[in-house]
């Protein structure tokens, strides 16, 4: 049985394919596109894409603009490849919603991984209901709301709110929070967590003091 739908965007065949087979294996349609109009083309046509992996340098139009046309309308995850391992590359992608970046060269079998990983939080069990201080995630349908008014979050600023309703009152490290969220094979460092947090808590108005710092370790959340 097909896990889901994944588009990969490259201008690289060789690099298409690399990617294809190994998620083929792993029982995943993989649909592919050689720049970002046929990724969007491809986008509208198929409503019920799982993921995309995207590449940053394409013609026609590069993995940014691709980011920003879908994220106008949807929260689809995004992974993205880039040859560069440029922090403001990397900023900027979080930025307009990415989930997640490789730099390339990588391990196709740690993109798998991710890719799984990233499914599976997506996917969770129906009743999944977490609720504090007016705030509520409801992990299956991947919504959350403040006082019952929707909140716009990015798909990490929702797993990273998620993952601060699951562990409420508790010490939570910035290496915890990186293994947790952003998985173990995450090559990031503490600046992409600060980052989130401080977004995270501009959405949620005065209610973002329940993210306490601890400074010169990480975050609590405490109503």
């Amino acid at each position: 049985m097909d896990k889901g739908k994944i588009l990969v965007v490259d201008d690289e065949s060789r690099m298409r394919k690399l990617v294809r087979d190994f998620l083929v294996k792993q029982n995943f349609e993989v649909l592919e596109a050689g720049d970002g109009e046929e990724a969007l083309d491809i986008f509208y046509k198929t409503k019920d894409i799982s993921l995309l992996i995207l590449d940053v340098m394409m013609p026609k139009l590069d993995g940014w603009g691709v980011c920003r046309e879908i994220r106008k309308e949807s929260k689809v995850p995004i992974i993205m490849l880039t040859a560069r391992g440029d922090e403001r590359d990397e900023l900027l992608g979080f930025e307009l919603g990415v989930d997640e970046y490789i730099s390339k060269p990588f391990s196709p079998k740690i993109l798998v991984a991710r890719v799984e990983a990233i499914l599976r939080r997506t996917n969770v069990g129906a009743t999944d209901v977490l609720e504090a201080g007016g705030i509520e995630v409801n992990k299956s349908a991947h919504i959350a709301t403040i006082d019952g008014k929707p909140m716009e979050l990015s798909y990490k600023e929702f797993e990273l709110l998620t993952y601060f309703l699951e562990n409420q009152g508790i010490a939570l490290s910035r290496e915890k929070i990186l293994n947790s969220v952003w998985n173990y094979d995450y090559f990031g460092d503490a600046r992409t967590i600060d980052t989130h947090v401080k977004k995270l808590r501009s959405k949620m108005g005065e209610k973002g003091e329940y993210i306490k710092t601890i400074w010169g370790m990480g975050y609590k959340f405490e109503v």
